[in-house]
């Protein structure tokens, strides 16, 4: 299980100390999916960092499976089982989608079980498995075969910040489609920073972060109604805006 503690995280600007994220506190249980949403700007990435170890709060706890994580590094965390897939993926040349599986795996894989992984993300294993992972792949591709290497992995908690950014229809369609094959298998926490209503339709709870707090929290059926009548009204306020002419 993860906890977040009274979680804060603030930088020093011109103007003073900026609170990107401020006294947050939250649970992620075992086994469940879990979708942060949110305005853009509101905390949700940092939070995600945060949580990998890659930013360092400035107070507050992270509790992982019972001990405190906050001091680790991004090294150790992902020793204890947690990973995390990057909105841009990084890129390896000269490294194969092979050698990539098995190092993210621990061990050398053999060829159909990284036919399956990449089966699994709805890329065909023989155009993919001996090429690099370099520039000649397109957004779409390098965000699910970086979802593969996460799921070779025996990760414990997997976070994806903003899995369907910079990727097709198409490509977006297979992430859901991935997505839901690792909800249904409940082997894993999974963590999810998204905006799509599709992927938000597969948690079991839900966590809306906004200027940097936490504004909800529960479960889908809880808060994605709340969230859907909050943008409905938006539209509309916008929609007499502009019939009044005063947009």
């Amino acid at each position: 299980m993860l906890e977040l503690q009274n979680i804060s995280f603030g930088v020093d600007t011109d103007a003073g100390k900026l609170e990107i994220i401020d006294d947050v506190s939250l649970t992620v249980a075992d086994g469940s999916f879990t979708v942060i949403t949110g305005p853009n700007g509101g905390g949700k990435s940092t939070l995600a960092k945060l949580i990998m170890g890659i930013e360092k709060p400035t107070s507050g706890k992270i509790i992982y499976n019972g001990e405190d994580i906050t001091p680790l590094s991004v090294t150790e965390r992902a020793k204890k089982g947690i990973g995390y897939a990057f909105q841009q993926p990084p890129r390896f040349k000269g490294l194969t989608v092979r050698r990539l599986l098995s190092l993210a795996a621990g061990a050398t894989l053999p060829e159909d079980e990284c036919c399956s992984y990449l089966t699994g993300v709805g890329l065909c294993s023989k155009d993919y498995l001996n090429r690099e992972m370099d520039a000649s792949l397109s957004g779409g591709e390098a965000k699910r075969i970086e979802i593969a290497t996460l799921m070779a992995r025996n990760l414990g908690l997997a976070i994806f910040d903003e899995p369907e950014a910079g990727i097709d229809l198409w490509s977006f369609s297979m992430l859901v489609k991935s997505f839901r094959a690792m909800s249904s298998g409940r082997h894993n926490s999974v963590l999810v920073i998204s905006h799509q209503e599709r992927i938000m339709d597969l948690a079991d709870n839900m966590i809306v972060i906004a200027d940097g707090r936490l504004k909800n929290q529960g479960t889908k059926e809880e808060v994605l109604p709340t969230l859907m009548g909050e943008f409905n009204q938006e539209c509309d306020f916008r929609g007499k805006e502009n019939a009044d002419g005063k947009a």
